[in-house]
């Protein structure tokens, strides 16, 4: 718990200060019953008004300082769980932000949401809760035993035989607490990834009139929930009729006996009021300690899965980078011998033996089927992933030793999965670069080709974008987020398949822009037609892994049988569609 000290520190004075004001009512709780009997045995046994009113109005500003103790003491609680809750949950963001692509894949996406939210809640509650509670249930519950047997310490033996077995009662419930509640999270998690895959994909839920099966699969997951919510919650629900038994039946007992005590003239009225007021105040001090203590075994729980990714080996740092201050100046790029595999333990290759070299500001074009390693190659230049065996180089420079900032503010990225974010499509460009000029933002999107479709909105650059780029078509999302790459004026340029849905005249325009304003960035192009990579200076062909053909598209239709079969099923498919088309004319003209 050494690493929680920090976060403690800044607000030490509230953590201090919060349990000390709550004394003031543990201080107003032990007085009042005493003053309470001394009315009774004094105030009105001697019929002395002076009296009780003199003892009512002390008992009034006794209430009042408890009044103000306890806000002061409930606000400096809330005031250092509400801090030291929200440091710690920026620390945990930023922890999440260093993950690379391989720890992300450790922890589903509703995972990390729910230890960001939930969890980190849970935390607060029980930090809240203790600091309200720490010296006052203790000091309620040793103020009233000492109270109780100075004023009949016969009576107050048999609060001493309920205590232990209110103690086993609690231990034993809070034994069987803390694996139900580390369940009830892992629940959590599951149906967090559930809400958020169906809101991301609601489009395709709903044009496959999928909406039956997901409400099912949702109703699954949420009773799941709700079933071992229940469970974990059945120990709340236990506590509180032991300790009401426990309580009425101490309570029972000291009013018999002190009844009788009573009548026999051993005990005066006013004390039997009292004493009964403290055997409830230490039952309700016990039940304070009880709930803090099953508030701390959830929390203790969620404390566990915080500390997991806390604890978390971010297994791709610039920790041993020796040129750190090194930026990207050319963008050269080269694969020595890389093999590379998601997981290094099964030692199943995604590539093997990978050896090309790209001289700064030639375009490569990268092409292949589906799961042939393409996209994988490309991450491992900004350092996405880490090479398994080989090495990969940016101007003549192990990526190792560059800083993970240094190296990726060379290389502009538009991803295979197009991403824009909430905001106008101005503060989406900027993401290239925040201090750009509109001037350069315009021409970014005009080599784009995104500045025509982007100038006829009603509010242009001002357009607000839905979440994920909703209200763009997938072409206008692809060019903007190519804008937005430009924008960032890159050494090296990756396209991953990022003009899919862009039809050829707009490609073949974006692709004249790339020869004229970034004839010396590197750029290298992952696509499906070859009409996309045609005209790059070296053609990679890759299958299962591995590059079976290297070279120019004239030197590829002579010497790779892949490519040439690549060739040849999209010419055929391209004269079929000429042909259609050619058919569709003659139709309309007769």
């Amino acid at each position: 718990m050494k690493r929680y000290g920090k976060y403690v520190k800044p607000y030490l004075l509230f953590f201090i200060l919060g349990p000390i004001l709550m004394l003031t009512e543990v201080a107003g709780d032990i007085l009042l019953p005493k003053m309470m009997s001394m009315i009774i045995n004094v105030g009105v046994a001697q019929k002395n008004v002076g009296y009780i009113i003199g003892m009512g109005v002390a008992m009034v500003g006794v209430a009042a300082i408890m009044a103000v103790g306890g806000i002061g003491g409930a606000y400096c609680s809330s005031k250092a769980s509400i801090c030291f809750t929200s440091d710690l949950r920026g620390d945990l963001f930023g922890k999440v932000q260093q993950f690379s692509f391989r720890n992300i894949d450790d922890f589903s996406t509703g995972s990390l949401v729910t230890r960001l939210t939930n969890d980190i809640q849970q935390i607060q509650n029980l930090i809240m809760m203790a600091l309200r509670l720490a010296m006052r249930a203790p000091g309620m519950l040793i103020g009233a035993l000492i109270m109780a047997f100075m004023m009949n310490a016969k009576l107050a033996v048999i609060i001493l035989i309920v205590i232990p077995f209110l103690l086993i009662s609690i231990g034993l419930i809070l034994k069987t607490a803390f694996p139900r509640f580390t369940i009830m999270q892992k629940k959590i998690d599951n149906l967090n990834n559930v809400i958020q895959e169906v809101l991301t994909n609601i489009r395709v839920i709903k044009s496959f009139v999928r909406e039956d099966y997901e409400s099912e699969h949702f109703a699954k997951t949420n009773e799941d929930l709700k079933d071992n919510s229940v469970r974990a919650m059945k120990i709340v629900i236990m506590t509180m009729p032991v300790m009401t038994l426990a309580m009425n039946v101490t309570t029972i007992a000291v009013v018999w006996y002190g009844g009788n005590m009573i009548i026999a003239g051993n005990m005066a009225i006013g004390d039997l009021t009292a004493f009964t007021t403290y055997i409830v105040q230490i039952l309700m001090s016990l039940m304070m300690l009880s709930m803090v203590f099953l508030q701390s075994s959830r929390a203790m729980a969620s404390v566990k899965r915080v500390t997991e990714v806390m604890d978390t080996e971010i297994d791709l740092t610039d920790d041993n980078a020796c040129q750190k201050e090194r930026r990207v100046e050319k963008g050269s790029v080269e694969f020595r011998n890389v093999s590379f595999s998601y997981d290094k333990s099964e030692g199943e290759k995604v590539l093997e033996h990978i050896c090309f070299q790209a001289k700064a500001g030639e375009t490569v074009g990268i092409i292949g089927a589906t799961g042939s390693g393409k996209s994988t190659l490309v991450q491992l230049i900004p350092r996405l992933y880490d090479v398994t065996e080989g090495e990969v180089l940016v101007d003549g420079i192990n990526v190792k030793d560059y800083s993970l900032k240094h190296l990726r503010e060379g290389v502009g990225m538009v991803l295979q999965k197009n991403t824009l974010f909430s905001g106008t499509i101005e503060d989406n460009l900027r993401w290239g670069d925040e201090d750009a000029s509109m001037e350069e933002i315009r021409r970014a999107a005009d080599s784009a080709q995104a500045d025509g479709f982007v100038s006829a909105f009603p509010k242009g650059y001002l357009t607000d974008i839905g979440q994920g780029g909703s209200n763009v078509s997938g072409g206008q999302k692809q060019r903007l987020c190519i804008a937005r790459a430009l924008l960032k004026k890159p050494k090296i340029l990756i396209l991953d398949d990022s003009t899919s849905a862009v039809d050829t005249a707009t490609e073949a325009r974006i692709r004249e822009c790339f020869q004229t304003d970034l004839k010396d960035t590197t750029k290298i192009i992952i696509a499906q037609r070859i009409t996309s990579v045609e005209h790059a200076d070296q053609i990679l062909v890759l299958d299962d892994g591995k590059i079976i053909g290297k070279g120019k598209h004239e030197e590829l239709l002579k010497t790779c049988e892949a490519y040439q079969e690549i060739c040849q099923i999209q010419k055929g498919n391209a004269a079929v569609s000429q042909q259609a088309a050619g058919q569709t004319k003659e139709v309309t003209g007769a």
